[in-house]
This record gives C-alpha cells, structure tokens and sequence, in this order.
C-alpha cells in the first residue's frame, strides 16, 4: 500500500466504526451534512445560508432544504439585516442548541466507545496523531511567534530532552541543564533584556523555542541565543529563520552589542542557519558532554 492507500484505509475505518455513512447520525434521525450543518450554525452573531453552504461544500439549494428543515423543528430562526433587505442572518433558538448538545454528546459517547480498548495512553496518543493531521491537512498558515505561557517551560525542556535523547544521544544531564537554564531565566523575570518565544502552529501545538538571555554581569553587552529548537516537521519551512530574527531584533532593541550562542559541531544545519545570519565560528573544542564526545563550538555575531 502506498501513501495514498493508507489515508483512503484510514478514511474508511473511521466512518465505519462511528457509522458515519449510515441515514441517520448517531441514532439522531439526521444526516450526516445535517447534523454538521447544525454544528456550523453555533456561532456568534448571525449567520448566512451562503457562508455555510460555501464552509462546508454543500450545494445551495441542499442547504436551503436542510434549513427549511431546521425552520420547521424551530431550531433556527431567521431576522432581517438592516443593511441588506434581501438577506435573512440565522440564528440558532434554545431547541436548536439543545438538539446540538444532543448531538455533541453522542458524538463523544461513540468515539469513547470506539477507543476504549486503546486505554489511556492509547487515545492520548491517537489524538496527537490526529491533532498533527488536522495541522497538515488545514490551509497553510504561518506558525505563531508567542511569549511563554504558564506551562510552556516544561514542554521546552521535555521536547529538548526527548529529540536530542534520540538525535544526538545525550543523557538525562541535558535535560537538567534545560531545566536549570529555564529555572534561572523565570527567576529573573527580566523582561526589558530577557525574552522568549515559543513557535506554536495553527492547532495550537509547540513546533519550537528560542531565547534571548544575557551573557551576565561580567558582560553586559553581549546577549546570549539559548535553547533554539525546531520541531522536524517544521524544519525548512522558513520558521527557524523568523525565530532567529526576532531574537536578534529584539537584542539589538534592548541594547546588546553582541549576541553569542553554543552548540556542536553535530548541528551542521544550524550551524548554516547561523552563518546565513552572520554568525561566525570563533571557538571550536573537543569536549565530553552529556554522555557523548562532542565538539563545543561558540558562534558570535555584532548587532547593529
């Protein structure tokens, strides 16, 4: 089976285990582009027939029907648009929503029961993969550039310590030395010559981290690039190159003279990244770390 195989087996394991193809939803009495239509009424403010036949790839006159429909149950009710006579906003009545939740508790119910068997762990997992899917499957958008959140550092230091565990093969004390640099940083708070951002996608989910810190009182002027991560899907999609850029902007902003990073020798991709930036290689030596025989080198760079 190819790439293209395994999404139509997908495709076709799912509807059947919610019966998603039968005439009625989830026992509802509705079909399947009824009840998603119902769903896509539940917005603020009023709604237009078009949008939601456009939203959702419906024929026009099928949707007209379906709100015919919905008219009679009194689900919805229609108004006038004061700016448009010729236009009839929707709007969903106290039985419209109940009849959704109706059928938003079904729908978890059936996907409940259909995981069960995974446990726990299982759907935890099947729902990234699905989460992760829905990302690749939406209208490109660029990721979000983010201050942290609370709850944000410790994903920054277990994504650090799982993908360079598995890439490089460092040992638990880097993820200690994550951990420390992060403590430190939070401690300090110092947001006028301190900051860092978190790369976060359209769903929602963390593709990476960069940090701009000081060097520290001994040199004042010269800012330090820390915990620069990319997540590999998000590897050659220009985002490393946004991240790079608002860290030394903001440096530059804050007063920094200098910025410097440290990394190994290992990282060739960066360490391209770094020289298209205008980084240069001052210092290279072979080290043991983290379990591994490395080689530390320091980038450093002027700031306008």
């Amino acid at each position: 089976m190819d790439d293209i195989d395994l999404i139509r087996n997908f495709s076709r394991t799912y509807t059947h285990r919610l019966g998603l193809l039968s005439k009625s939803y989830l026992g509802s009495g509705l079909a399947l582009s009824e009840a998603r239509l119902l769903h896509d009424l539940d917005r603020p403010g009023p709604v237009r027939a078009r949008e939601l036949a456009q939203g959702l790839g419906l024929d026009e006159g099928q949707t007209s029907r379906i709100l015919a429909g919905f008219a009679r149950r009194g689900w919805i009710r229609r108004t006038r648009d004061e700016a448009d006579s010729r236009q009839r906003p929707l709007h969903l009545t106290e039985a419209g929503r109940a009849q959704l939740e109706v059928l938003r508790l079904a729908s978890r119910t059936a996907i409940a029961e259909a995981t069960a068997p995974l446990g726990a762990a299982g759907l935890a997992a099947l729902a990234r993969v699905l989460d992760q899917a829905s990302d690749l499957l939406r209208p490109p958008q660029p990721p979000l550039l983010r201050g942290l959140l609370p709850g944000d550092a410790g994903q920054v230091i277990a994504r650090h310590a799982a993908l360079y565990a598995r890439d490089e093969g460092y040992d638990q004390s880097f993820e200690a030395l994550v951990a420390e640099i992060l403590a430190a940083f939070l401690t300090r708070n110092d947001t006028a010559r301190e900051r860092g951002w978190i790369a976060q996608s359209p769903g929602g989910r963390m593709l990476g981290s960069v940090f701009c810190m000081a060097e520290g009182p001994e040199a004042p002027q010269i800012a330090r690039l820390r915990l620069f991560l990319i997540e590999p899907e998000a590897r050659g999609t220009g985002l490393a190159q946004r991240m790079i850029e608002a860290c030394l902007g903001f440096a530059a902003a804050a007063g920094y003279r200098q910025m410097r990073l440290w990394t190994h020798e290992s990282h060739q991709a960066a360490g391209r990244l770094y020289a298209r930036n205008g980084f240069a290689l001052v210092a290279s030596a072979p080290a043991r770390a983290f379990g591994c025989e490395v080689i530390d080198q320091t980038w450093q760079r002027d700031l306008p």
